[in-house]
């Protein structure tokens, strides 16, 4: 690779965030969410790497990623920062009608897709996908649905949910949180009916048996997720939830490289590898071209789904 990694100790940024990190990379939600999970991840796999950069991760929580969002616009210019985001942010930059957009970062890479799972507690009365519904259409404001951000990828998925059971999107009873750690919390003390988030965040209490998994947003049944399609359940309804990584506006081209590199080096490690296969993430990596490419078509097609369904309206 024509850029070492050790390079990055030498970049000089001009945004506030320069600082003494070689690399700094944004998480703009609260702990324990996809986004982190996503950034520590490859921070851990970015310090497995030989000549490994100095990294810093930190959260800027709040408003589906735009208060971080605007934060990275005011860092113009700073070659060591990235921030991980995603189609929840897509989401959110329409709802929250933001008044910075992805139009004004420089997009880096996508890194993983990831299906979304709806789950209710162990004591929950509905079993199935069909037993939520059938409660459901009685009186849709009864149930409620935690999730992430509004008008993330969460909040999407119930609205097609409604739709596709023949509910008005805009009776969904929908809790909005700042990230996934915060929706599980809510299912789990009874403050939700059901929540929805990624399958790699619900994992761990649906085989510890605190939750159930009513019904993924797959168009097949995962390996190893014991858990029906929301199509086996009637529902005609797939989602892809996708994450990747965009850096400061007007950065040079030599830093817009060196971050690519990076990344795409951190992407072929055997540590990322692992963490896919960890979290049932599935390997998307698309850098450069292609990456701002795909970016400006998701922001067509969920500026359409968002308007459809009401969202921010």
């Amino acid at each position: 690779m024509a850029v070492s990694l050790a390079a990055l100790t030498a970049c000089s940024g001009t945004g506030s965030g320069s600082g003494s990190a070689a690399l700094r990379i944004m998480v703009p939600a609260a702990p324990g969410g996809g986004w982190d999970q996503t950034s520590r991840q490859a921070e851990a796999a970015l310090k497995s790497l030989d000549s490994a950069p100095k990294v810093e991760v930190f959260n800027v929580p709040g408003a589906g990623g735009t208060i971080g969002l605007a934060q990275l616009a005011g860092e113009k210019g700073n070659g060591n920062m990235l921030m991980t985001m995603g189609l929840v942010m897509v989401g959110a930059i329409e709802t929250n009608k933001s008044a910075v957009t992805l139009s004004q970062t420089t997009p880096i890479a996508r890194l993983t897709e990831e299906y979304e799972m709806i789950v209710v507690p162990a004591n929950s009365p509905y079993k199935t996908t069909a037993d939520f519904v059938t409660a459901w259409k009685k009186d849709p404001p009864k149930l409620s649905i935690a999730g992430g951000s509004l008008g993330g990828t969460d909040h999407i998925v119930a609205g097609l949910m409604a739709e596709a059971s023949g509910i008005d999107p805009k009776q969904v009873n929908y809790i909005a949180h700042s990230g996934g750690g915060e929706a599980v919390t809510a299912v789990l003390s009874g403050k939700a009916s059901a929540a929805i988030s990624g399958v790699g965040e619900f994992l761990e209490y649906v085989e510890n048996g605190k939750l159930i998994p009513l019904a993924v947003t797959s168009a097949e049944r995962i390996r190893g997720v014991d858990a029906p399609t929301l199509k086996e359940g009637g529902l005609d309804v797939v989602l892809t939830n996708w994450r990747g990584m965009v850096a400061p506006n007007g950065i040079s081209d030599a830093d817009k490289k060196k971050l690519t590199d990076i990344v795409t080096k951190m992407h072929a490690s055997p540590a990322w590898k692992d963490t896919l296969a960890k979290n049932n993430w599935v390997d998307a990596f698309q850098a450069g071209p292609e990456f701002a490419t795909y970016l400006q078509d998701q922001e067509k097609r969920v500026k359409g789904i968002i308007s459809r369904m009401g969202i921010g309206s």
